[in-house]
């Protein structure tokens, strides 16, 4: 039998090799950064185009490499990070595998100049597919400026398994995000399209959150500080009022490294226990050093996860220290339930007015088993002497017992109950034919004639306002009720480029701007059904929805609004309805064009039919 093992090629391996090093842009994106910020540049320019698919190009002015080190960069397992097996547990640098730049190399158009600072001219090479083009010599600054051009040119269908634009640049700028955060000791800038996104100089930790994040982050932080011989914690967590309703700014850093653990994101929540709301998350900054022997970071190819060795003393730690420090800046509050505020006593007040005990007088000739009438009101004149008060006055006018007589009960008037306009107008005749019932505060029960309809309210509501904002956009004929007061909210750039992005839809629905600027908008007016206090709760799910849930040509940007604020102002679960809203809801439902399911294609009801019940039964 012949053999059928063979060696692969070099540029087959490296196509291989790129599926798990280059999964999109942001990976890139990620191993460049990480190899100017370990050549020692100061400065690092990012440019970006039509969200790295067309080009990614990063600059540095670090040290550079020679003739002989750029041409080796680009072989497999060429590293200058390691030199034996050792080495894996002693790292303080960024990517260390060698494969990155081969890897790229291998799915990409690549040009690589790099010249050291004792040279006189610098060194170009071109790279497509993995095969060399051109080297030459060439005139560049310092350091080292690599472009990737047209990203999986040769791999058609990776190349189609990529997201939106909008999906991608997320994806980048988180990346960007993760390594800029923890090196404030470098400018960055970055451009995408042509246009400035970040410029991120020189500053220390917190000035570069806010730089990232916007002035008004400033003020959300709370600094944590802690150092052990285990461990030593640095950063900030955000105010618990500032809690999101998405992870999305979590930032764990070990050694310098960005790294994702629900293991330590637990220690945060539980340290932040009793100062959420439900359903919010902590915003976190943290840097912890550890001893890089006591740690494994190649156990997954992003090298995101990390292995520790005692988790739970990092744990233990970890929430103590947060802990900590939400308590000595005064954002635990303290509770005394069983304080008396009637019993406080003013610090002015003179000594000697409360030095005197207060007499108390009883009269011991009382006895409260007396009937006689001269008894009652001999003891009740002679307990209450003192009184200067003229209460028995309330008394005056009342008969003795037994004197009202049943005619007096006549022109006695109730009050009757206030009559409440209803929100939905039903008449008589189909309340009694169309009757509700809300089970477990989660369903609306209605009977028909082959047996009973189970609806989800959540679900139905969210299908009713979904087709509703979806016509208002259309047609562009939202209605728009004025707010009595401005309302100013604060974004990061990249969320403010959403909501402009969005902003003609927005207004569409009923929504009114009257200012945007680069860390803020103002709105005026809000859509009729859309309550004051609702609007940064929508606003911040419709951002998080675009950043992650982009669709492709096949749906529209009009679509994911509709959807996200009718998932923002559904009915919840749990919430109890009154009957004239439940059988608005079951009207409404059937109304729609599409009742059967939700906006997310999830079933809105069920029937239950009367064989089906009687089936139950035998």
């Amino acid at each position: 039998m012949a053999d059928i093992i063979q060696l692969l090629p070099d540029h087959v391996a490296n196509q291989i090799a790129a599926g798990e090093v280059v999964q999109r842009p942001a990976s890139v994106v990620k191993e460049l950064i990480e190899n100017a910020v370990d050549a020692g540049a100061t400065a690092v320019k990012l440019i970006i185009k039509d969200a790295g698919k067309t080009l990614i190009q990063v600059i540095d002015n670090g040290k550079g490499m020679s003739v002989t080190d750029a041409r080796l960069s680009f072989e497999r397992h060429a590293t200058s990070k390691i030199r034996n097996a050792d080495d894996l547990f002693q790292l303080n640098t960024k990517g260390f595998r060698g494969e990155a730049l081969a890897s790229i190399a291998a799915i990409a158009h690549v040009e690589l100049k790099t010249k050291q600072e004792q040279d006189d001219v610098g060194t170009v090479i071109v790279i497509e597919g993995s095969n060399v083009v051109s080297q030459d010599v060439v005139v560049t600054p310092k350091g080292t400026s690599i472009s990737v051009k047209n990203l999986f040119f040769n791999i058609p269908a990776r190349r189609n398994f990529l997201k939106s634009n909008a999906v991608e640049l997320r994806h980048i700028i988180d990346e960007f995000h993760r390594v800029t955060l923890v090196h404030s000791n470098i400018s960055f800038t970055f451009f995408n399209n042509g246009s400035e996104t970040f410029n991120l100089p020189v500053s220390n930790y917190r000035q570069r959150i806010v730089n990232i994040f916007g002035t008004k982050t400033n003020e959300k932080l709370v600094p944590v500080e802690e150092d052990t011989e285990v461990l030593k914690i640095s950063g900030f967590v955000f105010k618990p009022e500032f809690a999101k309703k998405t992870r999305g700014e979590q930032y764990f850093f070990v050694n310098n490294r960005f790294i994702k653990s629900a293991y330590l994101n637990h220690a945060i929540v539980s340290a932040f226990e009793g100062l959420l709301k439900n359903g919010t998350h902590p915003s976190y900054f943290l840097n912890l050093e550890v001893d890089p022997q006591t740690i494994d970071i190649n156990i997954h190819p992003t090298k995101t996860e990390i292995k520790f060795d005692d988790e739970h003393t990092l744990y233990a730690i970890l929430r103590s220290a947060v802990k900590h420090s939400l308590g000595q800046f005064n954002i635990a509050p303290v509770l005394d339930f069983e304080r008396d505020a009637t019993m406080d006593t003013s610090y002015n007040l003179n000594k000697a007015g409360i030095a005197q005990a207060p007499k108390i007088e009883v009269d011991r000739s009382f006895n409260p088993f007396e009937t006689s009438k001269d008894t009652v009101k001999q003891t009740a004149s002679s307990s209450y002497k003192k009184q200067e008060s003229n209460w028995e006055g309330l008394y005056v006018g009342l008969e003795s017992k037994g004197t009202m007589s049943q005619h007096d009960f006549s022109e006695v008037q109730f009050e009757s109950e206030e009559t409440v306009s209803s929100l939905f107008e039903t008449s008589e005749e189909q309340t009694q034919t169309n009757s509700t019932y809300q089970f477990h505060n989660k369903y609306i029960i209605s009977s028909i004639k082959s047996g009973m309809l189970v609806i989800d309210q959540h679900r139905a509501h969210q299908r009713i306002l979904y087709e509703d904002f979806l016509q208002d956009i259309t047609v562009k004929v939202g209605v728009s009720q004025q707010l009595l007061f401005p309302l100013e909210l604060h974004f990061s750039s990249q969320e403010l480029e959403i909501i402009k992005q969005l902003k003609q839809d927005l207004e569409h629905t009923g929504f009114v701007f009257s200012n945007v600027t680069e860390e803020s908008i103002e709105i005026t007016g809000v859509p009729v059904t859309v309550p004051e206090s609702e609007i940064s709760i929508i606003l911040e799910q419709l951002i998080s929805d675009v950043q992650n849930e982009v669709p492709d040509a096949n749906f529209s940007a009009t679509d994911l609004l509709a959807k996200s604020m009718a998932k923002s102002l559904a009915i919840k679960t749990g919430q109890s309805l009154q009957k004239d809203e439940q059988e608005h809801i079951v009207n409404k439902l059937f109304a729609c064009k599409e009742p059967n399911v939700s906006p997310t294609n999830r079933v809105t009801f069920i029937t239950v039919g009367v064989d089906e019940l009687d089936k139950k039964f035998i």
